[in-house]
């Protein structure tokens, strides 16, 4: 492997234009296809196994016309204080609204309150219901100005009118912001660790051109594929964090490899003959957590994990070939400006820095800092046995949104659950009577304890299925709530033998929780494939069996603790106001899967980056506490420039209005932290320190069984000693086993610098 990558690195040097001309065409190709691709495309949420889903294609299927997941609105009428939405004036200002409302060309229907009875008990409170033929993401901009021009012109009135549903949705996720920051960040982490402009600029350049590649990519594909418009956040997210972390390790190796007095050709081998290898064993440590997430049976899930692979190999790519061709453009320029002017290289692993300090103090002391480290992630992870999962709806969203208020009103005007109501579809075809049989099911239903109202069947034409609204008596993220839907649907076999029709529960409440059950069905099987596949990769790799376990300990223990925190924050709302959060509640669904997946991938980037250099140093005959702190030498300041860049990125999206999306940032952000400073920095060399050469140990039969990859980079220190015995007495300013330097660059000129 890294003979094979120092010969890519080399080549990529010296045809440093065609690569670059090879991935400008790449970017323009893609753009091209981007631009002239249908626009993504919204299939709708859709879970398949579950009841919920179910249901949903039963309507489809016995509803011909009407679209089972096509866009709501909730429009909230309030009268003044003292008055009722039924006097006079307040209903035909309410009467007017809803004509408005249905005056579209995409509006199926807008339901009229006071001939639903959609009023209050008190007067004070109505609702009409507005339905749509499209989804949410295909609605036009002139739908949502109409609905905006209606509601306006109801509040013009005097009544306090406001709106949710997803109709409301603005959709495309966070709008650029986020990035923007976290690149400003890393920016400023890239100048301060390298201290040369080119240096830290080169990075972002290269990180910028694979999220480009990677995200034109999924736009081109989007139509074809499938894809909708939430595809790509997780990709640009997670391509720009490792696409600066990917070149980063490459350009920092390097500039090691300079100061060792090698000419740029041959460092820029050597650089990607080494990191280059514990860049490819990185990404796929990604790539696997990534396209684990099919296992969890999510479509839009699965689609998300593997457009993102897709950014990471894009990435990698990116970091084996066009980095190295642009140190071939700057190959002096990314040093530090002391070194260009001087003329001289001083060689940075060789004298002590804050890394090799940091060691040499956890090998003295290594028990009382691995059980410091343990013991503060196991108390952080403490508030995780509280987990509530859910998908937060409007409750969640700040008090300064329409959708919000709209919550609140429909809460005081009518009850807490009435903001999530069952949706009890009626299967009756095999019934003598239908309709009776209907009736039946929803008499039944509504005598259910926590139950607060049925609306009457509405039938098919065909009269042999019917959907009935059920309105529980408590919140839709409320645990009674979930054990409503677990009783109703337990009344299903008693129902059918009497009436001799069928029913499914849905709706968006039931739908959450069924969700909800099948991430948590499906996080042990995705953590067995996921870890079990990369401690295999990380056996290869490091050719131990103890510190690919290790690898994975340390993972659990920073995604527990990541996901104690945002228990506390998010759910129990400690310092839920330093984070803009207004609205404590249930974590979101699929978090869990989230954090695990790509926590998981980045762990392993920091575990191969800085085992890897350990390794390095034993299999060249040092000592393993010798070998601990040259890892740290070499590593740690790289190892921490990458955490806070990654950090950053992730923080970056805390500053997002959407609470789910300021969960996500959150936790990513806290994982990474704890993952890299507590388990990685202090936990990993702790370890290694306690158990010393076995450690390293690995059974002489799975030795001779396992393939050598030589992430270290043995065969290139072997070839580079042979080399020099070769040469002894030639040019000593010779790039030894180089190829021809181009015309005007020999290799003692570009060597001297």
């Amino acid at each position: 492997m890294a003979t094979f990558l120092y010969r890519v690195g080399r080549l990529a040097f010296r045809r440093r234009w065609y690569v670059a001309l090879v991935w400008a065409a790449v970017l323009a190709a893609v753009g091209l296809g981007a631009l002239k691709a249908p626009g993504a495309s919204d299939d709708g949420f859709s879970m398949p196994g579950i009841e919920s889903q179910k249901a949903f294609d039963l309507m489809e299927q016995r509803f011909p016309g009407a679209t089972a997941d096509g866009a709501t609105a909730r429009v909230v009428f309030v009268a003044p204080g003292g008055e009722k939405v039924t006097a006079t004036e307040n209903k035909r200002a309410v009467e007017k609204a809803v004509a408005d409302l249905a005056d579209g060309t995409q509006v199926a229907s807008a339901v009229d309150p006071f001939q639903a009875k959609a009023v209050s008990k008190d007067g004070t409170t109505a609702y009409a219901t507005v339905t749509y033929k499209v989804a949410a993401n295909d609605l036009t901009d002139a739908a949502k100005t109409q609905l905006e021009r209606a509601i306006h012109t109801a509040q013009e009135s005097g009544l306090t009118v406001e709106a949710g549903g997803n109709a409301m949705d603005q959709g495309g996720g966070p709008g650029g912001v986020a990035e923007v920051v976290g690149v400003a960040i890393a920016a400023v982490v890239l100048l301060v660790t390298f201290g040369s402009l080119v240096a830290a600029g080169l990075p972002l350049l290269t990180a910028l051109i694979g999220v480009g590649v990677s995200m034109a990519t999924i736009l081109a594909l989007s139509d074809a594929l499938g894809l909708s418009t939430t595809t790509g956040t997780l990709a640009m997210m997670l391509g720009l964090a490792v696409g600066i972390d990917y070149a980063l390790f490459v350009v920092s190796r390097y500039r090691e490899e300079r100061a060792k007095g090698r000419a740029p050709q041959e460092a820029v081998g050597m650089a990607v003959g080494t990191a280059g290898s514990a860049v490819v064993f990185a990404g796929l440590t990604v790539v696997i957590a990534l396209a684990g997430l099919s296992v969890v049976g999510i479509p839009m899930l699965t689609k998300m994990g593997l457009a993102a692979a897709g950014a990471v190999i894009v990435a990698v790519l990116v970091a084996l070939t066009l980095v190295p061709a642009f140190l071939g453009f700057w190959p002096n320029a990314v040093l530090r400006r002391r070194a260009r002017k001087s003329g001289r290289i001083e060689e940075e692993g060789t004298r002590n820095n804050g890394g090799s300090r940091w060691a040499r103090f956890v090998l003295r002391r290594p028990l009382p800092v691995l059980l410091l480290g343990v013991v503060g992630l196991g108390a952080l992870a403490v508030p995780m046995t509280d987990l509530q999962l859910g998908m937060p709806g409007d409750e969640a969203k700040p008090t300064s949104t329409t959708e919000r208020r709209a919550y609140d009103a429909l809460a005081e005007g009518f009850g807490p659950g009435f903001n999530g109501p069952l949706s009890v579809v009626v299967d009756a075809k095999g019934a003598a009577d239908p309709k009776g049989a209907a009736e039946m099911v929803a008499k039944e239903i509504g005598g259910t304890e926590g139950v607060l109202s049925v609306s009457p069947a509405r039938f098919n034409e065909a009269g042999d299925t019917a959907v009935v609204q059920v309105v529980p008596s408590t919140a839709p993220t409320d645990e009674k709530t979930k054990n409503l839907v677990t009783t109703i649907r337990g009344e299903r076999p008693g129902v059918e033998s009497e009436t001799g029709a069928t029913f499914e529960v849905t709706g968006t409440t039931a739908l959450n929780i069924d969700i909800s059950d099948k991430v948590q069905s499906a996080l042990i099987p995705y953590l067995v494939v996921v870890v079990g596949l990369a401690i295999v990769l990380l056996l290869v790799v490091f050719r131990s069996l103890l510190v690919p376990l290790k690898a994975a300990l340390g993972f659990l223990l920073s995604v527990l603790a990541s996901l104690g925190v945002v228990v506390l924050v998010f759910q129990q709302g400690h310092g839920a106001e330093l984070l803009g959060v207004e609205q404590t509640g249930p974590i979101m669904s699929l978090m869990p899967i989230f954090l695990v997946g790509i926590v998981f991938g980045l762990a392993m980037d920091y575990e191969v980056f800085l085992v890897s250099r350990m390794r390095e140093a034993y299999v060249h005959g040092e000592g393993p506490g010798q070998a601990i702190t040259s890892g740290f030498r070499h590593s740690a300041r790289v190892v921490v420039a990458a955490a806070l860049i990654m950090i950053a990125v992730f923080a970056g999206f805390v500053s997002e209005s959407d609470s789910m999306i300021k969960m996500i940032g959150f936790g990513l952000a806290s994982a990474v932290l704890f993952d890299a400073f507590v388990v990685r920095m202090a936990i990993v060399p702790a370890v290694l320190a306690l158990l010393g050469n076995r450690a390293w140990w690995l059974p002489k039969w799975l030795d001779r069984l396992l393939p050598n990859v030589d992430v270290e980079g043995e065969a290139l220190s072997r070839r580079r000693e042979a080399d020099q015995g070769a040469d002894q007495g030639a040019d000593p300013g010779a790039d030894p086993g180089a190829d021809p330097e181009p015309a005007g660059a020999s290799g003692r000129e570009v060597a001297r610098i």
